[in-house]
């Protein structure tokens, strides 16, 4: 794959990261870390700039968080009642749990999309319950803006820095995205593990 993404950089320029990058977005198993190490290393041996580049990505990120952010608002919260009304008893839910899990989103939602611009899968699946949520749309668009082009300023910059040695940068990201993995797989357990000893006290 990072071959192909390569190839794409090198062939089609600011517009090439830019569709990446949104493509990324939507498809979070795509490297960005790769897309914007690459681009920051293509500053020193094309005529692309280190401004161009993390425009180019901020522009490709923002289009991609704008899809799942609209696909969550598609799965609004009255949705999701109808299918917990329906499966709830299966899927171990109520509506009452929806809805808890909508206010504190309410209530946190905007910096919640602001920090997990920084967590690699998360900061793209973020979108989603930020639309479920129906968080205010020029909220949602600027938080992702400032946070996306925090990520991007600093990825891009480093594989301008490094120059042939981006890869190195690409590996150090994969150890951070692997722990940031387990932090959440044993986030995740503990939650669920806090849930079903909840619903057995009830």
């Amino acid at each position: 794959m990072e071959n192909w993404l390569m190839s794409v950089m090198e062939n089609y320029g600011y517009v090439g990261i830019m569709l990446l990058i949104a493509l990324e977005n939507i498809f979070p198993p795509i490297p960005s870390e790769v897309i914007l190490t690459f681009g920051g290393f293509m500053t020193t041996t094309t005529n692309l700039s280190i401004t161009g580049v993390v425009i180019a990505s901020t522009i490709g990120s923002v289009i991609g968080a704008g899809v799942l952010y609209f696909i969550g608002l598609q799965l609004d919260v009255e949705r999701l009642d109808k299918i917990v009304e329906k499966w709830g008893h299966i899927l171990r839910l109520t509506k009452k749990d929806i809805h808890k899990a909508d206010a504190w989103f309410d209530k946190y939602g905007p910096w919640t999309v602001f920090f997990c611009r920084f967590v690699p899968l998360i900061r793209s699946l973020i979108s989603i319950p930020a639309g479920m949520s129906n968080m205010k749309m020029g909220l949602f668009f600027v938080l992702t803006t400032f946070g996306t082009l925090i990520w991007n300023i600093v990825l891009v910059y480093l594989g301008a820095s490094v120059g042939g040695s981006w890869e190195a940068i690409v590996e150090k990201m994969d150890i951070y995205s692997d722990v940031v993995y387990v932090i959440l797989a044993l986030l995740a357990i503990a939650f669920v593990i806090f849930f079903i000893k909840t619903r057995k006290k009830k």
